[in-house]
């Protein structure tokens, strides 16, 4: 299946705040999506230009369904991990943070659906392991007519976009109904770590520290994460180190903002403690980072 790309994701304005639908845990955004911001990419090419891109705990402004269709690893959604595999949809909202494993052996395709989405969609993440051939097989055609519209020159071309998008839209809640009866009472472990993976994707800029964050969630440091440990195999201030710098590695590789502006815009205490943390984590100063990225 050929695919489309367009530009940086970091280039694309914030989301809109989303307005509730009828439908129980579904929401319509308020604007229409331009067919120019939908992209469908092979999940491969998210990490050309550095693993970090995927691997990284980050958030996007828009949402994104990963359809992976071969290959296993792990994922972090919302400060969570779990496995993943083949004929597995995972669907995360705009703002959520998330990171994951790729593999060698790991195919299939992310669909951007842009900012200013006017699709009912999920409100919370969903990851959907699809054991039917039926819905496989649609959820592929679903994406390759996408695919298709979006590169025609044909008449029409973007309200047929459209069209599909609406079934892929209807898929996903069908699809999210079907898992319902097979879903488990979320254990209070989790739901913290949730709770403050949302909460530092919020602050992660301020400076802010894990005690801080903790306070906030009325909760001690230590438990906070014992907990962060628990449910995704990181403490508290590792997932918060990795966001840091996950924005900072995004900010040296596609803008020109001087290392002491980053430093500040990320809530370091001083360029000087910027530039040892950002070489703790990838062995590179800043400066060489962005040279050679």
């Amino acid at each position: 299946m050929k695919l489309f790309s367009t530009a940086p994701l970091s280039q694309i304005a914030p989301t809109p705040v989303p307005t509730p639908h009828a439908a129980a845990g579904l929401r319509v955004a308020n604007l229409p999506v331009p067919p120019a911001q939908v992209r469908l990419l092979p999940i491969q090419r998210l990490a050309a230009q550095g693993r970090w891109r995927v691997e990284a705990m980050r958030a996007l402004s828009e949402p994104v369904l990963m359809w992976f269709t071969r290959g296993q690893g792990r994922i972090t959604l919302g400060g969570v991990t779990r496995g993943y595999g083949t004929h597995n949809a995972v669907f995360i909202p705009a703002g959520v943070m998330h990171g994951f494993e790729l593999g060698a052996q790991t195919h299939g395709t992310a669909l951007y659906f842009g900012t200013g989405c006017d699709l009912t969609l999920p409100h919370a993440i969903q990851h959907l392991r699809i054991r039917e051939t039926g819905p496989q097989t649609e959820l592929s055609g679903i994406l390759e007519n996408i695919q298709r519209e979006l590169e025609s020159r044909r008449p029409g071309a973007d309200r047929a976009a459209r069209h599909h998008l609406g079934l892929l839209g209807v898929w996903l809640e069908r699809q999210v109904e079907a898992a319902a009866g097979e879903t488990k009472r979320v254990p209070a472990a989790r739901r913290l770590a949730a709770r403050y993976a949302a909460l530092l994707e919020r602050e992660f800029r301020s400076g802010r520290g894990v005690a801080d964050l903790a306070a906030e969630l009325g909760v001690t440091p230590t438990h906070l994460s014992r907990v962060c440990r628990e449910s995704c195999g990181r403490s508290a201030l590792a997932l918060l180190q990795d966001r840091r710098l996950y924005e900072a590695r995004r900010m040296l590789a596609e803008t020109r903002a001087p290392v002491k502006h980053i430093a500040t815009q990320l809530g370091f205490a001083s360029p000087a403690y910027f530039t040892r943390a950002f070489h703790a984590r990838t062995g590179k100063t800043p400066t060489a980072f962005r040279n050679g990225a």
